[in-house]
C-alpha cells in the first residue's frame, strides 16, 4: 500500500509562491505506486489540504485531515516551506512534538542555519573562509548612526550587502556603493527582518552546491555557476530566468573539489540533513561561504534539480530517498 505523505508548502512570509512551485515539484515526480502525496498548504491564517480543487482543514492536534472518503493520517511530511515556519525550525518541533517524521533538517539545525548571523558565528571558529559582517537590530538606538561606526570600526568599505538577517530568496536584499545609500538598503532588510547583516563585498565567482545524505553518508551535488543578468544574484535573477546557472560550473577541477570539500564540510559541522544547498564565492580564487540554504528551492526554475539532472539523479528518486531516509530516521 502507497504511504501517505503530507507534501508541506507555503509559509508564512514572502516565499510563499516559491514554496508552492517547489511543493508541485515534489507532488508531481513521487511515484504514485509508491506514495499518495497530499498538498499541505500551511498559510497564516489556516492549514489546509488541497484535494481534487477543494479546501480541506487540517486538525492540528492530530496532524491529519477528513477527506470525502475519511480521515487521512501521514507516515511522513516532505518539507517544501521557504522560511517561516518550515526552515527555521518552528515546524520541525511540532512535527518532532506529535512524532511525524519529515525530510528536512532538525529543528535546532533549522533555527541556527536559518540565523545567518549565527552560523557565520559557529563556522568561524572551523576556519572556513568568509566576508566581513555587522549586525544591527531595528530596536538599536539611532540604528543607522550605529551601522556606520561599526562599518567603520571593522574596516568595511563599500560596497556592501545589506541583507536580512533571516529571510531567504533575496528579499530584501541591497547591494550599497556609498554611506548615502545606506539608510535606503537597511529600510528595505527591515521589511523583512528586524535583523539586519551587512557584510563586506566579495568579488569573484558565484557558485551553489547541493548537497544530501539519505543515510549513506554525505554526497555532493555537481557544482552551479550562477552569472547574474546584472549587478548580483538578486529576487528577479533568480526566478526570472535572466540569469545563467550553469551546471556543471566552468571551473578548474582543483576549485571544483575545493568548493565541493567546503560544502561536505559545512553541512557536517552543522548537523545538517535532507538535500540542502550552499552557496559561495570564489573571492581571490578561494571559495568563502556565504549560506546555507536547508529548504532549497525546486521549481522547474531552480538549482537543485538542474543539479540532481545533471548527477544522473531523476527527481523522483531523490525525493523517494529523501523520505526513506526521514521514515528510519537517518
Amino acid at each position: 500500500m502507497p504511504k501517505n505523505i503530507a507534501v508541506l508548502m507555503g509559509g508564512y512570509g514572502s516565499e510563499v509562491e516559491i514554496s508552492l512551485q517547489s511543493g508541485a515539484t515534489v507532488i508531481e515526480s513521487l511515484d504514485p505506486e509508491k506514495y499518495t502525496a497530499y498538498a499541505i498548504h500551511i498559510l497564516k491564517d489556516k492549514w489546509v489540504c488541497l484535494y481534487e480543487k477543494e479546501e480541506f482543514y487540517v486538525d492540528i492536534g492530530e496532524f491529519c485531515v477528513l477527506l470525502p472518503f475519511g480521515n487521512v493520517y501521514f507516515d511522513a511530511c516532505y518539507n517544501t516551506i521557504h522560511g517561516t515556519p518550515g526552515e527555521d525550525g518552528e515546524l520541525q518541533a511540532y512535527l518532532k512534538t506529535i512524532g511525524i517524521p519529515q525530510t528536512s533538517c532538525d529543528f535546532y539545525e533549522s533555527a541556527l542555519t536559518f540565523n545567518k548571523r549565527d552560523t557565520l558565528s559557529v563556522l568561524r571558529p572551523y576556519n572556513i573562509p568568509m566576508a566581513k559582517s555587522v549586525y544591527v537590530n531595528k530596536n538599536d538606538d539611532d540604528v543607522y548612526a550605529f551601522a556606520k561606526a561599526a562599518l567603520q570600526k571593522n574596516n568595511i568599505t563599500y560596497p556592501v550587502f545589506v541583507k536580512p538577517n533571516r529571510a531567504g530568496s533575496s528579499y530584501g536584499i541591497s547591494k550599497v556603493y556609498a554611506e548615502s545609500e545606506l539608510q535606503k538598503a537597511l529600510d528595505d532588510a527591515f521589511k523583512e527582518d528586524k535583523e539586519v547583516l551587512i557584510e563586506s563585498f566579495l568579488s569573484g565567482t558565484e557558485v551553489s552546491v547541493g548537497v544530501f545524505n539519505f543515510g549513506k553518508g554525505t554526497a555532493v551535488l555537481p557544482v552551479c555557476e550562477i552569472v547574474p543578468d546584472g549587478d548580483f544574484f538578486d529576487l528577479n535573477a533568480k526566478y526570472s530566468g535572466t540569469s545563467q546557472e550553469i551546471v556543471p560550473a566552468r571551473i578548474s577541477a582543483q576549485e571544483t573539489k575545493a568548493v565541493q570539500d567546503l560544502t561536505a564540510a559545512v553541512y557536517e559541522t552543522l548537523n545538517l540533513k535532507g538535500i540542502c544547498r550552499v552557496d559561495f564565492i570564489f573571492h581571490e580564487g578561494i571559495p568563502h561561504f556565504i549560506e546555507v540554504n536547508t529548504n532549497p528551492g525546486l521549481s522547474k526554475e531552480s538549482i537543485i534539480p538542474r543539479q540532481f539532472k545533471a548527477a544522473n539523479i531523476t527527481l523522483a528518486d531523490a525525493f523517494a530517498a529523501a523520505i526513506e531516509a526521514c521514515l528510519v530516521g537517518a
